[in-house]
């Protein structure tokens, strides 16, 4: 596989030259990517890194995935105007599992080496910590930006987080690492790993750096703010998702997430379309995105039902639809009320306007909650 397809997008390959150099060895380089499983999903943006590693999987190469469980008890602070939460070890492995899951979408298992970085550090004595902290000073660690602006307006950074840095170049060490992977806010880790690598008597490793991809909203991906995409989210979601990226980022998310060019003149809507299609089915299979593309036809840009419409037992002959509805859909019973006063809450297309409804008026009836929320009642 040439060069420029094994650095597709990538916005640093450091230092120049490098990854020539490492691919002149004529050996399968060791290429690494480190997950802080302090959140439950691998988003599509969280995947571009991922897919450079496919890249080298597919010449031959070994991606080593690092599941930080133990640096995620500290958290990476990268990006970071405050100091993360320290998450419990039950909470930890569950999202490494799932993660593992997901990045599995687009890595090969054949050439995945899964290791936890608990297995050297938790091993580490004070000594050597202390040997470990020697190789980076307190000045070159608040060059770091968030580090920088913290600092600047007095706002606490616990020894902790500066030895976060530390851990994860540490992990490059423990595993010989070749090149490393990270989004552009990784660079300072990354960049730490060749000097740590090379205060133990290693050759540093080559750091490459991806784009970091915003969403719909013009935003960094964020599981906590819900604007992404995970991996492993149900097809339809997916599909919805992907349609609400604005014209103007299409150019950005072809790029990088189906590392292709959009067509030139390509019409917005079908080509959001052909994207979401890829998405649902690089994670799913065609089918699934076929299927999602059928129900968005139908539920969006239609406005009818989906073809699956859950059921509700109710077993009162009075049904309070605010309660109902916030208990199925959830927001608040006072969100429902102003939707049920705007006309927003209909049976089989007609418009409820109280908030009780007998049960026996609205029973096997199609009740639109929204613009896309479905459910029948049925009589218990």
């Amino acid at each position: 596989m040439p060069l420029p397809e094994l650095t597709r997008n990538a916005v640093h390959v450091l230092p120049e030259d490098g990854l020539e150099a490492k691919l002149a060895l004529g050996r399968p380089l060791r290429v690494k990517l480190g997950i802080d499983v302090t959140s439950p999903d691998i988003h599509v943006g969280r995947g571009i890194p991922l897919q450079r590693m496919r890249a080298f999987q597919d010449e031959g190469h070994t991606g080593v995935l690092i599941v930080g469980d133990y640096t995620t008890r500290i958290g990476d602070p990268s990006g970071r105007s405050a100091e993360r939460p320290v998450l419990s070890d039950e909470e930890i492995e569950s999202s490494a599992r799932t993660y593992l899951d997901q990045a599995m979408v687009i890595l090969d298992p054949e050439r995945t080496e899964v290791r936890y970085n608990g297995e050297w550090l938790s091993k580490l004595s004070y000594a050597e910590v202390v040997r470990l902290a020697r190789t980076i000073t307190v000045a070159r660690m608040l060059e770091r930006d968030d580090f920088a602006k913290r600092y600047a307006a007095g706002e606490p950074i616990s020894i902790s987080e500066l030895l976060y840095p530390l851990m994860q170049a540490y992990d490059s060490v423990a595993i010989e690492a070749d090149v490393e992977l990270g989004g552009t806010d990784q660079l300072y880790n990354l960049l730490a790993g060749r000097d740590v690598m090379e205060a133990y008597g290693l050759e540093p490793q080559v750091a490459l750096t991806t784009p970091l991809l915003l969403s719909w909203d013009g935003e960094k991906m964020s599981s906590s703010v819900g604007n992404n995409i995970p991996l492993k989210a149900p097809p339809e979601e997916m599909f919805g998702r992907t349609m609400r990226v604005p014209d103007e980022r299409l150019p950005e998310w072809y790029r990088l997430v189906w590392e292709r060019e959009l067509p030139a003149g390509a019409d917005p809507m079908r080509a959001k379309v052909d994207l979401a299609r890829f998405i649902v089915s690089r994670s799913w299979g065609e089918e699934a995105a076929r299927e999602a593309e059928e129900h968005f036809t139908r539920v969006v840009r239609e406005g009818q039902a989906p073809e699956d419409v859950p059921e509700i037992e109710h077993a009162e002959p009075v049904v309070h639809l605010p309660a109902l509805l916030a208990q199925t859909f959830g927001e608040s019973t006072s969100h429902w009320r102003r939707v049920i006063d705007q006309g927003g809450v209909k049976a089989n297309g007609n418009a409820i306007t109280s908030y009780d409804v007998d049960t026996a008026s609205v029973e096997g009836a199609v009740i639109q909650a929204g613009k896309r929320q479905f459910l029948r009642i049925r009589a218990a």
